[in-house]
């Protein structure tokens, strides 16, 4: 079970105890599909949005589709694939291998997208305030920081006073996990009753999780430190 006082610290981070009517970003991974259950659990009403910005794993977003079928939540996918060619210097949209090896790797910066949580943000932006919602929640948490610079408290802080301004009516940006690691996460996820199997993590979008893209290697510690038991079937 989950510590009283871990759960409390998440909760204090991200939502009030009103319910409130929140568009979640779901990549598929374990991150926002835990993100998505601490939503339905704090009693809001969530819609789900995925964005296929032409990402090699885009796979995950079948996934995502899978979680929301059995959770009954309305899912919609943005088709961004038409602006890939505009953020393809990444691993993740262009040409090149996926590197391997941990997140704390410099090579890991080749998994970075262009400017990739602000264009999936103004998109979710804008599905909240056409639904007249609150606001939109993502995933971030505090192993992507030394990586990706738009999963840093900065940034949320940032774009949640622009959603506050982009509109007559102001909306926020939640971003609940900031502050924790992958493995309290999980263990969060554990608690909340995720189904792992339906989650889908590696930046290789093959028929089984490579075991050895930053990705994976991070979701095989998240496991092991959150002493869960890890149903992912990897390569290696």
């Amino acid at each position: 079970m989950l510590p009283k006082a871990m759960f409390s610290r998440t909760l204090s981070t991200s939502t009030s105890a009103l319910r409130m009517n929140i568009v979640v970003i779901l990549s598929g991974g374990m991150d926002s599909t835990t993100l998505l259950y601490h939503h339905l659990r704090n009693g809001d009403t969530v819609n789900a949005l995925s964005i296929d910005y032409g990402q090699k794993h885009k796979k995950e977003i079948d996934f995502a589709k899978k979680t929301c079928a059995k959770l009954n939540i309305d899912h919609r996918v943005a088709d961004l694939s038409g602006i890939t060619d505009l953020i393809d210097s990444s691993a993740l949209t262009g040409i090149g291998d996926v590197p391997e090896g941990h997140y704390a790797d410099d090579s890991m910066k080749a998994t970075v997208v262009p400017n990739r949580n602000m264009i999936m943000m103004a998109v979710a932006i804008g599905w909240a305030i056409n639904e007249g919602f609150d606001g939109v929640s993502y995933g971030a948490h505090f192993g992507d920081h030394a990586i990706y610079p738009d999963c840093r408290t900065e940034f949320a802080d940032a774009m949640d006073r622009v959603a506050g301004l982009c509109d007559y009516e102001p909306v926020s940006i939640y971003r609940p996990f900031i502050t924790l690691t992958k493995d309290e996460i999980c263990a969060i996820g554990d608690s909340l009753g995720v189904d792992w199997g339906d989650t889908w993590s590696c930046y290789n979008g093959r028929d089984a999780h490579c075991g050895k893209c930053g990705t994976c290697v991070e979701r095989i510690e998240a496991f092991k430190l959150a002493k869960v038991e890890d149903p992912t079937a990897y390569e290696s």
